[in-house]
């Protein structure tokens, strides 16, 4: 199966590659194949880390390791608009949950192993990383509720200083410029996808392999207490 290549300009012109795999999703529905199943043997065919499409921006592949599977399977849906149960998609799409349960070796198999390895990286270093924010974000909420203060800016400082060391701004300068971004004063969400993976990084590298372990099962552990963690994209993946 084809890995993802990562590239850092997108066109308008589809590869031939990618367009291959939407054909090949539309054969194969078509064909009286599950859609689900046609879905990601297309997601295994699929070849550009990124494009633009109707004039949106989809960055599939983040820094060149981490695979956001869910944001290609949109994009692939759209392309066959009007052939998918709405019901299902929107299941999908919107909440993670895919319309048959496989197993995680067939999940593997179907997308390929790399790219199955670089959705590891996006679960671990992105949707884990994210919830442990937020689960943090809790905790110092609940301490400044306690003493009267619930200054926004504040909590969200002092959450990241416990889990980095810096505060954001501090933080997302430091990633700007080891990137060469511009330093704006707004955010998209592809870059804020990539900040939140360099975050990771910067976690792993900084902090005792303890520390790394213990954060990372806030992160895990809040996902599965607000139910997160279902469907594919959300599941705890099983590493092996």
């Amino acid at each position: 199966m084809a890995d993802v290549e990562n590239r850092s300009s997108y066109s308008e012109l589809i590869p031939s590659r990618d367009a291959g795999a939407i054909a090949h999703l539309k054969q194969g529905i078509a064909g009286g194949k599950h859609w689900y199943i046609a879905l990601l043997e297309a997601i295994g065919l699929w070849a550009s880390a990124g494009e633009t499409s109707d004039g949106r921006d989809y960055r599939y592949l983040i820094d060149g390791e981490a695979f956001d599977w869910l944001l290609l399977a949109e994009r692939l849906c759209s392309a066959v608009d009007g052939l998918l149960p709405d019901d299902e998609k929107t299941a999908l799409l919107f909440y993670g949950e895919p319309p048959l349960d496989i197993t995680e070796e067939r999940f593997k198999e179907l997308i390929g192993h790399i790219k199955y390895h670089q959705y590891l990286n996006y679960f671990y270093g992105i949707t884990v990383e994210e919830s442990l924010i937020l689960a943090v974000q809790e905790e110092v909420r609940k301490e400044r509720c306690i003493w009267g203060c619930n200054e926004e800016d504040s909590i969200l400082d002092e959450v990241y200083r416990r889990i980095y060391g810096e505060i954001k701004m501090t933080l997302l300068k430091h990633f700007r410029r080891e990137k060469g971004y511009h330093q704006l004063r707004s955010i998209s969400l592809a870059e804020m996808n990539e900040f939140t993976y360099w975050l990771f990084k910067y976690r792993l590298e900084n902090c005792d392999k303890a520390r790394v372990a213990s954060d990372t099962k806030k992160g895990l552990d809040r996902l599965m207490g607000v139910g997160l963690v279902r469907g594919r994209r959300r599941d705890r993946p099983k590493c092996k």
